[in-house]
């Protein structure tokens, strides 16, 4: 599946503004008084989280009409268009909300329900990775690479929490955890940054939804990683939501043996 070149570029000009308007809101509020109100499902939203949405998607109706967006807080905006927008305007709301700067705004354009443009920014740190489809993964403004960690046995995996393994899910991250080098908790969208950046060597995630995933695809694997579900499969806005990124196909192709002899 090939876009167009230049429709990518322009796109891609569009993302950085984007991202710039939704690091602009963010710092605005972060560590500021906030209301504070929790959705249906129990997870938190704040005003910061709505009005970043609602100027990225203002700004996306201005400039692409026609295309579709799809975000956390809003009403999915549907269309005929075959490219939709992608938007969770702060991925890790709970960082956000207690001063931790791990927190993100990730924005994805796919192409017939696959990412063909990411972005992760990190309005604290003013970390961004983008990556376009057919180019490298770019951190702050030079290409990043996945580590190349070929082995479970020495590989540093990045999990945002394990409480959301339960079950035979437990039993599969148990497996892995003892497989590898060491685990670290915490980060949401910014370890896969990491991932990117050679700084860990594998992310496994579990019952994501499309705006948590859908930017970061692009990013591992311009980077040189890859990135599935847990069964192998290519990561569209259809997928179940349970991720798994390594930064060589041979540590994801052993991971992925660990992780089903527990299934």
């Amino acid at each position: 599946m090939q876009v167009d070149t230049m429709v990518l570029n322009q796109a891609a000009a569009f993302a950085v503004e984007l991202a710039d308007r939704a690091r602009a809101i963010a710092l605005r509020y972060f560590r500021a008084p906030l209301e504070l109100e929790h959705k249906a499902d129990l997870t938190p939203v704040t005003q910061a989280d709505r009005e970043i949405e609602n100027e990225l998607r203002r700004m996306i109706i201005q400039r692409f009409p026609s295309h579709g967006i799809f975000g956390e807080e809003m009403e999915r905006r549907e269309s005929s268009s075959r490219f939709v927008w992608v938007l969770d305007p702060i991925d890790g709301t709970r960082s956000f909300i207690t001063g931790i700067p791990l927190f993100g705004t990730l924005i994805a354009l796919a192409y017939d329900g696959k990412p063909v443009l990411g972005v992760i920014d990190i309005p604290v740190t003013a970390e961004r990775w983008i990556r376009v489809q057919g180019q490298p993964t770019i951190f702050n403004g030079k290409p990043c690479r996945a580590s190349g960690c070929k082995r479970l046995r020495e590989a540093k995996l990045c999990i945002t929490t394990p409480d959301t393994f339960v079950g035979s899910y437990g039993r599969r991250l148990e497996a892995l955890k003892t497989s590898v080098r060491w685990v670290r908790y915490g980060g949401d969208c910014y370890i896969f940054g990491m991932l990117a950046s050679g700084f860990c060597d594998m992310v496994i995630e579990c019952g994501l939804k499309p705006y948590d995933f859908m930017a970061v695809v692009p990013i591992v694997e311009g980077a040189g990683g890859v990135i599935t579900d847990w069964e192998g499969n290519p990561l569209t806005v259809d997928s179940d939501g349970n991720v798994i990124g390594a930064a060589t196909k041979e540590l994801h192709a052993e991971a992925l043996r660990t992780f089903s002899s527990q299934a």
